[in-house]
């Protein structure tokens, strides 16, 4: 029997489901949504439907209101395949607003799938779920995040190191079948989760007039993953033009095959009007994409493995940490900063290098941003070692596996 690996969303979604009659439980297909649904332990007293059968689903495509009745709290398993289901849902909540009553999954965004009218607005949270972190791996999923305790604490809590990110961790990314190494060759699943979303998934969002541009787009942002998105360079590159690549990229999005990281910047509506960065929401899916078997001397090094720390930064703040936003700082053509994260009146600066040794030149965009940032607890250079360090007032170096712990 395959160990469960228990999930760090659990402590979240069980708490909301104390509070709201719907709790939607969202991300990328393969994540484990199904899986958690089903091996939580609190979850599993929950009735639970999936109508990836399709005499359930059948059922309730005929009789939406009906097929919600039960004795019991209600989980529905891509639920997005059937829209209808959120009007009974809407009706019955309207009529009797009960905590946890139903919880609802899929492998889309329901607030921007075509056909649903209805909106659940006031009625229910939702929660992506992430692929693997490094933290749900190892198992060690209590207690407070690392980062949490440095931006409370104001410096670095006295912990051991884990062992150094290999890049094998990259290259395999979260992907469950790929991370817990139930498969043999992951390129293999790779090509056929690829196939499965542009032959499946994507024709439930809607219809795509050219697959053959879109797989090229989907392509040429594994190899953009962790950089500043320039839609015109995108447009260039994959022959489109402007408003395709905007639909083709929101429909990236909606699916949670890639997300957009917003700049920080003072002015909090300038964050909405500057160039995010895009970002694949799994390492081992862009490398795959990207063409790339082995990092060791690829120039894009840095980039899959900036994405690796962003796929697990997000899991642990959604999961962990919800009141937290990330985002990066750049002045354009002169400082940068990986990742910045806010929790309320404070932030901390994370910028991660690839290596086990830093130079000077790595700390500038840190020094910059603290010397305007004094609501900055710390600012921290991510390295790929095995010490923490302190470099000066509220500058330190701490090993990656720290950081994501």
């Amino acid at each position: 029997m395959t160990t469960y690996f228990e999930r760090n969303i659990a402590p979240t979604l069980l708490e909301a489901l104390q509070d709201m009659p719907v709790v939607v439980l969202t991300g990328m297909r393969q994540t484990g949504k199904s899986t958690f649904l089903q091996k939580q332990q609190v979850l599993t007293k929950r009735k639970y439907i999936t109508l990836d059968d399709f005499d359930y689903l059948a059922a309730a495509k005929g009789d939406p209101e009906g097929f919600i009745v039960s004795d019991q709290p209600l989980t529905i398993d891509e639920a997005h395949k059937c829209p209808e289901l959120l009007t009974a849902i809407k009706n019955a909540v309207a009529r009797r607003r009960v905590p946890g009553q139903f919880l609802l999954s899929g492998s889309a965004n329901f607030a921007v799938l075509k056909g649903i009218a209805e909106s659940l607005a006031g009625r229910a949270v939702y929660f992506p779920l992430f692929p693997f972190t490094r933290r749900e791996l190892t198992g060690r999923i209590s207690g407070s995040p690392y980062l949490r305790r440095c931006l409370e604490s104001g410096q670095p809590p006295k912990v051991a190191a884990g062992a150094p990110i290999s890049e094998e961790e990259v290259l395999q990314g979260g992907m469950p079948s790929v991370a817990l190494k139930e498969v043999k060759n992951r390129q293999i699943w790779f090509k056929g989760y690829e196939q499965t979303y542009l032959e499946r998934d994507l024709r439930e969002l809607r219809q795509i007039g050219n697959m053959v541009s879109f797989r090229h787009l989907l392509h040429l942002a594994g190899l953009r993953t962790g950089q500043l998105l320039v839609p015109s360079q995108l447009s260039r590159d994959a022959k489109l033009n402007g408003a395709t690549v905007s639909r083709y990229l929101s429909l990236l999005e909606t699916s949670f095959i890639i997300y957009r990281l917003s700049p920080y910047l003072r002015n909090r509506s300038s964050r909405l009007i500057r160039s995010p960065k895009i970002y694949m929401s799994d390492s081992g899916l862009a490398c795959f994409l990207a063409g790339i078997e082995n990092l060791k001397s690829d120039p894009l090094k840095g980039a899959f493995f900036e994405t690796y720390v962003a796929q697990n930064l997000q899991g642990i703040l959604s999961a962990g940490w919800p009141e937290a936003r990330l985002y990066f700082w750049h002045v354009q053509g002169r400082h940068e900063v990986d990742f910045i994260i806010e929790a309320g009146h404070k932030c901390l600066a994370l910028e991660i290098i690839n290596s086990a040794r830093w130079h000077e030149g790595d700390l500038a965009g840190l020094k910059a941003f603290l010397s305007t940032s004094p609501h900055c607890t710390l600012a921290i250079l991510g390295y790929n070692g095995t010490h923490q360090v302190k470099l000066g007032d509220r500058l330190w170096a701490v090993p990656i596996s720290l950081l994501l712990s």
